[in-house]
């Protein structure tokens, strides 16, 4: 039976307010931001951010270069990050920017490859570090924290003037890159002090043209003064261990008009404290984020796992529901500092509710602790891609929602859709994803929608089955150089001109859903395709029965006399997809691997024996790799690039030598901390009941450390690497195989005595969540094999 879905998209509303809000940019920048009551303008232009957050403090400072090239090659615009109080200053007076901790070097890396930067500068950051980032010496004198109190801001003030030093030169009015200051954070019930924590700022020389807040909770800010930034995740590491799926997570994966999340730091506040009038401040204010899920940490009581589609559904449907600043937590993991006296990570020994690993804060996220690139790194670059070339569109639409709604968040049966549009025309929004409990297929369905100034809708020409796990966006009358599309069952990727003076729009397919162009016949004056057919029906052509891929590329002349073609590609070729200005020009480039675009180089990191990668336009020349002959070869319409390495590369992937020292013990007791939630097992369990591994590593592999993972597969509760007597990485079991970057540890050590491991297993009455199956395997502490991969990035030109 068909299922018919409608909704009506009134016409515009009145204008946004402007010039309500006391954010001004420096005066003269040629691109001037401002903020309306629905959206952020640039230089005059609907403006859709995408930011996403790197501790710089939390990676080895000789790469941060490269890995913010990967966020801006994954679509991030603007890079956040934390200025971690206690990571610059763990004793009193001595303030330190240097080596990973040189805040200039990072602002100055952003704003030299076109990078935004927002300083998020605390003095309380949580970001799951001791004391939220104040240093031991600030609780010692007994003041009160995160007030006005005299005792707590006259070290704040010397904080921020250090801070305001370290940027002075890099804001707006010097050309620099800070777009945003984050005052605190998750602070709910002051609006006063952070009003004080501001005008400090400010005073202390700190200037931007948006001063932000995070506004989950039912915060109370002071009116006006800040932007109130918003968030969302797929899991939380800080509820519960038997409180299953939170409730606050699931909401967002249906498409609503509510912004707060009351379930973000919950386990640091009460829940009943209500701030200003939600609706009030979405009347002022656009729906802008800073913490979408990137991925999720894990607790030592809870250890949730986040899948791809659990990132790329929340991200899209974020989307659907209004939003118009895409804003990540995290975009890159890393790892803490070791402390000069301390360890640094939030515990219950600091009194937090959650004991978190020592040393990893990989966060699952789209970029690793080490820099792996993961599959929801190139999820999430798609969406970034459409909002590249579409979001000055996107961002000023309305969301409007179906006339049939979802009965609550138990309703798995109804379709989840939205669309954002004006009076005439917008982008469709489906998802039927959601993590832990799979949707069902909805067979038969097409979708109505009624424009208050256009006619309406109806999508596609016959019903299609939208399938489990399916979440996607589709454009409704899109013009594209003079082409209108009425509607595509696939989603706009991106635009290039293919070097011939010819727009290509790229669309990704929908795996189970074929995709079907409906182009206005009026701007149309002939259509050329390679496969499936061409049918005039009324005032539209319709093609359909394409095979998605490479070769799917639908050639039409314009009535207007110009000329555009449509690519679509299939779902996975898609997701490798990646934009940038290559050799000259812009190109769009197909690449498995991560792919990072930087001035007259484009470098490939691959593990691969033969890297290759696909070019849209191909340069006149073929682009030269060192230490390898490249090889072309048609891809559809792409030119292909295959990399054949000079003499032999030798291996790639192995395995290292690997010895039990000694088996396990009997599990440590479990303990409990605040909450009553259970605790890490003390250090002194690693020395006396722990699993002992020695893995050795040749000199050969030494040598060639850059670039190379250990990837090591055990089970158990909880492990740690040591290099001599130096804890160099740990994990939390959570399922999955444990990284180790080979360059990050001493190589003297590991020539002396190996890596060693020490596993713990878990006891069968521990109160710790563990997803799936790996509850069961925790409880036997082994490591099964230690992997070696090596990446090598590949420099290209041309010559």
């Amino acid at each position: 039976m068909t299922q018919p879905h409608r909704l009506r998209v009134p016409a515009p509303a009145a204008p946004p307010l402007t010039g309500h809000l006391p954010f001004a940019d420096a005066p003269g920048v040629p691109d001037p931001i401002e903020v309306t009551s629905r959206w952020l303008t640039r230089g005059g232009r609907p403006w859709f951010p995408v930011s996403g957050e790197f501790h710089y403090s939390r990676y080895p400072a000789r790469e941060w270069e490269e890995e913010l090239l990967k966020m801006k090659a994954g679509g991030v615009t603007v890079v956040a990050s934390y200025v971690i109080w206690i990571h610059h200053e763990e004793t009193e007076g001595r303030i330190r920017f240097d080596g990973d901790r040189d805040l200039r070097r990072f602002a100055e890396l952003c704003a030299r490859h076109g990078l935004d930067f927002i300083p998020r500068i605390g003095p309380w950051s949580h970001a799951e570090v001791r004391n939220g980032g104040l240093p031991d010496w600030v609780l010692a004198r007994g003041c009160a924290t995160r007030t006005d109190d005299p005792g707590y801001l006259a070290p704040v003030r010397t904080w921020f003037a250090a801070i305001a030093e370290q940027l002075r030169g890099l804001d707006r009015a010097s050309g620099g890159p800070i777009v945003a200051i984050q005052i605190e954070n998750e602070l709910y019930d002051r609006p006063g002090h952070l009003s004080t924590l501001k005008r400090m700022a400010q005073e202390a020389g700190l200037s931007a043209p948006l001063w932000t807040s995070t506004a989950w909770g039912g915060v109370q800010l002071p009116a006006d003064e800040l932007l109130p930034l918003y968030g969302g995740y797929p899991e939380a590491f800080w509820t519960e261990a038997d409180g299953g799926w939170p409730d606050t997570c699931r909401k967002h994966f249906f498409f609503t008009h509510q912004r707060d999340d009351e379930g973000i730091g919950a386990d640091l506040r009460p829940t009943t404290v209500r701030g200003a009038d939600p609706e009030a401040l979405a009347d002022r204010f656009p729906w802008a984020t800073c913490e979408l899920g990137g991925g999720m940490a894990v607790a030592y009581h809870r250890r949730p796992r986040v899948d791809t589609a659990d990132i790329g559904a929340l991200g899209l449907t974020k989307i659907g529901c209004g939003s118009v600043w895409q804003g990540y937590y995290m975009f890159h993991g890393g790892t803490n500092p070791a402390g000069e006296s301390t360890t640094l990570q939030e515990s219950h020994a600091t009194g937090y509710p959650n004991d978190l690993p020592v040393l990893t804060y990989d966060f699952q996220a789209p970029l690793g602790e080490y820099g792996q690139v993961r599959s929801s790194y190139h999820e999430l670059r798609l969406q970034h891609l459409l909002l590249a070339d579409f979001g000055h569109l996107i961002a000023p639409l309305r969301s409007v929602l179906p006339e049939r709604l979802p009965t609550g968040q138990d309703d798995r049966d109804s379709l989840r859709w939205a669309v954002r549009g004006d009076g005439t025309s917008g982008f469709l929004f489906v998802n039927n994803h959601q993590p832990h409990e799979p949707l069902p297929d909805h067979p038969d369905t097409s979708f109505t929608v009624d424009f208050a100034d256009a006619p309406s809708l109806t999508l596609p020409s016959s019903p299609v089955t939208v399938p489990q796990g399916a979440y996607f966006c589709w454009p409704l009358r899109l013009d594209v150089a003079g082409l209108r599309l009425d509607w595509a069952t696939a989603q706009p990727v991106c635009t290039v001109d293919d070097g011939d003076g010819r727009t290509v729009l790229v669309l990704a397919a929908t795996d189970g859903i074929e995709p079907e162009l409906a182009l206005d016949a009026g701007t149309v004056a002939a259509v050329r395709t390679p496969s499936g057919e061409v049918a005039r029906t009324g005032d539209r052509i319709l093609v359909t029965g394409l095979r998605p891929g490479t070769e799917a590329l639908v050639e039409v002349d314009t009535a207007d006399g110009g000329r555009v073609a449509l690519l679509v590609l299939d779902a996975a070729t898609a997701r490798t997809l990646h934009r940038g200005v290559a050799w000259g020009a812009e190109r769009l480039v197909l690449c498995a691997d991560g792919v990072v675009f930087d001035q007259d180089e484009v470098r490939v990191h691959s593990a691969a024996a033969q890297p290759s990668f696909a070019v849209l336009p191909a340069p006149e020349r073929a682009p030269l790799v060192a230490g390898a002959t490249v090889k072309e070869s048609a891809d559809g319409v792409f030119t292909r690039c295959t990399l054949l390495p000079d003499g032999d590369p030798g291996e790639l992937s192995g395995t290292l030598p690997l010895t039990l020292v000694r088996p396990a013990g009997p599990a440590p007791e479990p303990a409990t901390g605040q909450l009553d939630r259970a605790s890490a097992p003390a250090d002194a369990h690693y020395d006396t009941t722990a699993a002992v591994y020695r893995v050795d590593v040749s000199q050969a592999l030494l040598d060639r450390a850059a670039g190379t993972l250990l990837r090591i597969h055990w089970t158990g509760d909880v492990a740690r690497a040591y290099a001599g007597d130096a804890l160099v990485a740990d994990q939390f079991f959570a399922g999955r195989g444990w990284d180790v970057g080979l360059d990050r540890l001493p190589a003297d050590a590991l020539r002396e005595g190996g890596l060693v491991l020490r596993v713990l297993p878990l006891a069968s009455d521990a109160r710790v969540h563990l997803p799936g199956r790996a509850a069961a395997a925790a409880r036997t502490a082994t490591v099964s094999h230690v992997e070696w991969i090596t990446t090598r990035a590949w420099v290209t030109r041309v010559g």
